[in-house]
C-alpha cells in the first residue's frame, strides 16, 4: 500500500536581530529571502525553508504542511496569508500545522 509522506514547510529559529541573520544565512548558504520584514524573514533552501523569527513573535518550532485543521483549535490567520495551528510533541517541542489547499 502506497500512502503520500507529510511534508515539512519550514523550521523556524529564533534570532535577536532578523537583518543580521538573514546577512549570515544568505553569505554562508546558497539560499534566497522569500519574504522579509522587520519581525521574520523566510529563507528558501533547496529541500526546505528557514524562518527567522524574534523571540517575542513566535517560538522555535518546526512546520508540518496539513490539509484538515478541523481536529484542533481554530486556526490563526498570519500576515502572509497563511492559516496554522501550534501543538507540542509529548516532549514539549512547539510544532505548526500549516494548512495547506
Amino acid at each position: 500500500m502506497k500512502f503520500q509522506l507529510d511534508k515539512i514547510h519550514h523550521t523556524a529559529l529564533q534570532v535577536e536581530d532578523i537583518d543580521r541573520a538573514v546577512s549570515w544565512y544568505v553569505d554562508q548558504f546558497e539560499c534566497q529571502v522569500q519574504y522579509q520584514d522587520e519581525s521574520w524573514a523566510m529563507l528558501a533552501f533547496a529541500n526546505v525553508s528557514l524562518a527567522l523569527v524574534l523571540p517575542a513573535e513566535h517560538p522555535n518550532h518546526v512546520a508540518v504542511t496539513c490539509s484538515d485543521l478541523s481536529p484542533y483549535r481554530e486556526p490563526l490567520q498570519h500576515r502572509d496569508g497563511t492559516r496554522s495551528v501550534y501543538i507540542q510533541d509529548p516532549d514539549g517541542n512547539n510544532i505548526e500545522l500549516l494548512q495547506v489547499p
